[in-house]
């Protein structure tokens, strides 16, 4: 499981046109969801996410968490990030999972997240062509691989 996460000002996700989710202050994640991921992925990559230390303190360092700060997540499902670019030019999206697995996966991570935080987590929709809008707090982006655990 990959996940692109960052820290907004604001952000939301719009499908046909309309706002499907939107937050302000929190974390935009990205999440890619592979064949071989299962709720361990989702149980350690959720606990990492909103006790990771984003957000920054009274003297401007990055020493506060998601839940310190009170922050909102925008979670967009995305499986683009499984791309293989090894041969040719066009991505193979083979290691991506399929939707009967990626779903259900998916929704356990945003019960996961909202377990976790007190505000409920805004979402896209898994499969649907979204357009995404954020703006960058920082820049601050982070790149997390479960199967990795760096």
């Amino acid at each position: 499981m990959i996940a692109v996460i960052q820290r907004v000002s604001e952000a939301s996700v719009k499908i046909a046109g309309d706002i499907k989710g939107q937050i302000e202050s929190g974390l935009m994640i990205l999440l890619g969801i592979e064949e071989a991921d299962n709720q361990e992925d989702i149980d350690w990559l959720s606990r990492k996410i909103v006790n990771m230390r984003l957000f920054n303190d009274e003297e401007g360092v990055m020493n506060k968490s998601l839940i310190d700060v009170h922050g909102e997540i925008l979670l967009v499902s995305q499986f683009t990030l499984h791309a293989s670019t090894k041969k040719g030019n066009r991505p193979s999206y083979i290691k991506a999972a399929k939707p009967d697995i990626a779903i259900p996966l998916y929704e356990s991570m945003i019960k996961s997240l909202n377990n976790s935080i007190p505000t409920e987590i805004q979402t896209g929709e898994f499969g649907a062509d979204m357009k995404v809008n954020l703006i960058n707090d920082g820049p601050v982006t982070i790149i997390i691989d479960s199967k990795d655990r760096k």
